[in-house]
């Protein structure tokens, strides 16, 4: 069937007249009669006329191939290896996709598709990039000669709507008690940090600690590729980084972008993810008067976010360790660490205070653990004793 819809598709495109203009629905009704001519001569199955008829369209206007697995909520990652291997994560497990791009050329077609709509651009000279798609689904492609296999394309496939904390606590992802404890510290301006590895949901939780900013307040999003979806805020200035243009000028960082939302009078600020020296910004802004902004870095455990903090901002600056410790430990009140489990789920593991400094060391005080699934718990338990730890 694969080779049938290819064959149409070209008959069709050979046959547009590219004078005009068609709409969505006026291609389709095109690609309807000529599937159902198609199908009358071939005596396909309705399920086969409708496979193909989809197919065809999503070659003129959608992603190709790829687009019953954006359909598909289910589906959370989509992950092409070059045009013949496509893999993608559905409930946690990764599938092999059986179907292929026809070419290497309209892979290539595709990423270039998606990079010049959120005015990006991906070639030899520059063969990596970062976009996103219209409904806020990250994307990473990685073009030849740096892909040795072919054009690479990576899908992170977000929900049509926001992810509540509701949601959260019926995957059980987090325990009632502690998800009013978070969006409590949230409303009373605490500054909160979420750690996390690759794929652990920090970005979910994010966007949903964030909708616990009460109404009314100016808030400054900063990101890499926009993400983040905060419909129940009305003063929201969303900034986004830009790469560099083919001659390397251009260029917008995270850092830069920080220091310009420092001059638009924020109440808070939230910042998908630091990677590098613009942790010390952040730092900065959260102990200057924005209390209750927000922040995820990539870390496997919480003192090891700590450590990446410090060498991030050190990086940015040449301030003695003892200076940055204290910068860390006067703007950090909560560090919620999330991480995605063996059964592939992705849950809240921990959330820690940071108490200050004693002795040049970090004073962290455990306020809620996650019980392993073995002790008859399963779910986070308050420590209401608990005591403070030095790191």
């Amino acid at each position: 069937m694969e080779e049938a819809a290819l064959e149409l598709r070209e008959t069709i495109r050979s046959d547009l007249d590219y004078a005009a203009i068609y709409t969505d629905d006026a291609l389709r009704s095109l690609v309807l009669r000529r599937v159902a001519a198609a199908g009358r001569e071939r005596r396909w199955t309705s399920d086969e006329r409708m496979w193909i008829a989809e197919r065809v369209l999503a070659s003129f206007r959608g992603l190709d191939i790829l687009e019953p697995l954006l359909a598909d909520s289910e589906v959370t990652e989509i992950m092409v290896n070059g045009h013949e291997e496509i893999f993608y994560e559905k409930r946690g497990r990764l599938n092999r996709y059986p179907h292929r791009f026809e070419s290497r050329e309209r892979l290539e077609d595709i990423i270039q598709s998606i990079v010049s709509k959120v005015n990006r651009t991906v070639n030899e000279a520059s063969p990596i990039v970062d976009a996103r798609l219209p409904d806020g689904s990250r994307v990473n492609a990685v073009l030849p000669p740096v892909a040795l296999k072919g054009p690479t394309l990576t899908i992170r496939k977000f929900p049509d709507s926001p992810v509540t904390m509701e949601r959260l606590i019926e995957w059980g992802a987090i325990t009632p008690e502690a998800a009013s404890f978070l969006q409590s510290a949230v409303r009373e301006k605490r500054n909160i940090f979420i750690s996390g590895g690759t794929g652990s949901g920090k970005t979910t939780m994010l966007n949903v600690l964030a909708q616990s900013i009460p109404d009314g307040e100016r808030v400054i999003t900063i990101e890499d590729s926009a993400e983040l979806q905060l419909p129940t805020l009305n003063n929201v200035v969303a900034l986004e980084t830009r790469t560099a243009n083919t001659e390397g000028k251009g260029e917008i960082t995270i850092r830069q972008l920080l220091r310009a939302a420092l001059r638009m009078r924020p109440n808070r600020i939230v910042v998908g993810e630091v990677r590098g020296a613009e942790a010390l910004d952040m730092l900065q802004a959260m102990n200057t008067g924005h209390e209750g902004s927000l922040s995820t870095g990539h870390a496997n455990t919480v003192k090891d976010m700590l450590g990446r903090l410090e060498t991030m901002a050190i990086g940015g600056s040449e301030l003695p360790l003892a200076v940055i410790r204290q910068q860390i430990a006067s703007a950090l009140h909560l560090i919620v660490h999330v991480s995605r489990m063996a059964d592939y789920s992705r849950k809240v593991t921990e959330i820690t205070a940071v108490d200050g400094l004693a002795n040049g060391e970090y004073l962290l005080r455990k306020i809620y653990v996650r019980e392993s699934e073995g002790s008859g718990c399963g779910g986070l338990r308050f420590l209401q004793e608990s005591g403070k730890e030095e790191i």
